[in-house]
């Protein structure tokens, strides 16, 4: 089989975009691991699969870790798939809708720029019951999908990998696990961040829900106020806006950086 493909990436966080909306193409966990893999496939963080939308939206949105196994949401790969989509449309639209397992979404395309607005986050819990050698508070928010995050001094010299695999494979979090976020403060409404993410198992240059999750806490901990930068491992800083409703309740939380196309391609599976 050969397989039409799109890579593109949002802020260093990279994937592999397939256009399935005539449901013609299965790709098994297998295949998508494959196609993800740095050294034998195309590489990528993830997998987007654009299909037919089922419930009013412009798109159905389906994302697939590295590992091959579908997440509920990825706020770069959203970028990423908002910014896709919108060229399906002649003229390019610059809005669309699309479902995913978290709720329905929208893109806005802003200059060079791609604006999500998020579902509002839940499940948020402050100082849970773990303990690490390297950290002395983990928080958890649900942005779409799981985040643990937490606040450390020296970002740079933090062994993401040890402290991310501790807390990702956590017994609090069983049997699903979380992805760990590390943060420090920049200045009073600029943070930077580096994320550990399930299903890849390993850091990635960024994370959109990650971003977000770490925003957040930016406002409860230390103040921080919408909008908030956010310094990613990449390279890059996006901008995360959002309301507080106060009792550490959010809404109209967004999502705000690039989406940039990389190259367009074929390969045999």
């Amino acid at each position: 089989m050969i397989l039409n493909f799109t890579k593109m990436n949002g802020a260093g966080n990279d994937f592999v975009v397939i256009d399935n909306r005539k449901l013609d193409i299965s790709l098994t966990k297998e295949q998508i691991a494959q196609l993800c893999d740095r050294h034998r496939g195309i590489g990528a963080d993830g997998l987007l699969a654009v299909e037919p939308a089922e419930n009013g939206a412009d798109y159905k949105f389906r994302y697939y870790n590295a590992d091959g196994g579908e997440a509920e949401m990825c706020g770069n790969g959203a970028r990423c798939f908002g910014a896709y989509t919108a060229r399906l449309s002649s003229p390019a639209k610059q809005s669309v809708t699309f479902e995913t397992i978290a709720g329905t979404l929208s893109a806005d395309l802003i200059g060079d720029n791609v604006r999500i607005a998020m579902s509002d986050p839940f499940d948020l819990d402050r100082s849970l019951p773990i303990d690490l050698e390297d950290l002395t508070e983990i928080n958890f928010v649900n942005t779409g999908v799981p985040h643990a995050v937490a606040f450390v001094n020296d970002l740079p010299a933090l062994d993401v990998i040890k402290n991310g695999a501790a807390i990702r494979y956590h017994d609090h979090f069983a049997p699903n696990g979380t992805n760990a976020n590390f943060a420090s403060v920049v200045g009073e409404n600029h943070i930077a961040i580096r994320t550990y993410e399930r299903g890849v198992e390993g850091e990635t240059l960024a994370c959109g829900t990650g971003m977000c999750a770490c925003a957040l806490f930016h406002h409860i901990l230390n103040g921080g106020q919408s909008p908030i930068k956010v310094d990613v491992a990449g390279g890059d800083t996006l901008e995360i806006g959002f309301e507080a409703l106060g009792d550490n309740q959010f809404s109209n939380v967004t999502l705000t950086g690039p989406a940039d196309f990389v190259f367009t391609g074929q390969i045999s599976i």
